[in-house]
């Protein structure tokens, strides 16, 4: 409905620029609003084992995700939106995929984090599928100690 536009905001001091974009709703997607909203709040569905592929983990490591540091090989999951229990959930999904994942609580609510002991997996799982423009966020290979003498 609008082609993108750029958006300045603030948040904790730091000065962000998004896009911003209207799109038009579509019945076909009415499924998904019904699976992943309950009365307009974000919640996790009972099926989200069989819903969650790598593709799919994929696009929401490239909204959500980022790397914990660059000096670890965590990975980390904003899902501060869900309820602890949708957390539980994500969890017990990402252990499926054969990554090693916990709560982490914050002040704003709970992340997910993949432990670096799960990078290679990760990579492995996700590589495939991320767009070149979100290169940058896929983690590379990183030493997590230094080299002996």
């Amino acid at each position: 409905m609008s082609p993108p536009r750029p958006k300045q905001g603030q948040t904790k001091g730091v000065t962000t620029l998004n896009l911003a974009f209207q799109t038009v709703s579509h019945l076909e997607l009415s499924l998904y609003g019904r699976l992943f909203y309950c009365e307009r709040r974000k919640t996790v569905p009972d099926n989200i084992g069989e819903l969650l592929t790598a593709r799919g983990l994929t696009y929401w490591f490239m909204d959500d995700g980022s790397m914990k540091s660059r000096e670890s090989k965590g990975v980390l999951f904003n899902t501060q939106a869900f309820s602890s229990d949708d957390v539980d959930r994500l969890i017990e999904i990402l252990k499926r995929f054969g990554l090693l994942a916990q709560m982490r609580r914050q002040s704003d609510g709970i992340q997910i984090y993949i432990s670096g002991a799960s990078y290679e997996r990760f990579v492995e799982l996700v590589s495939p599928y991320v767009i070149e423009a979100m290169r940058y966020k896929v983690p590379l290979p990183r030493r997590t100690h230094l080299p002996k003498r």
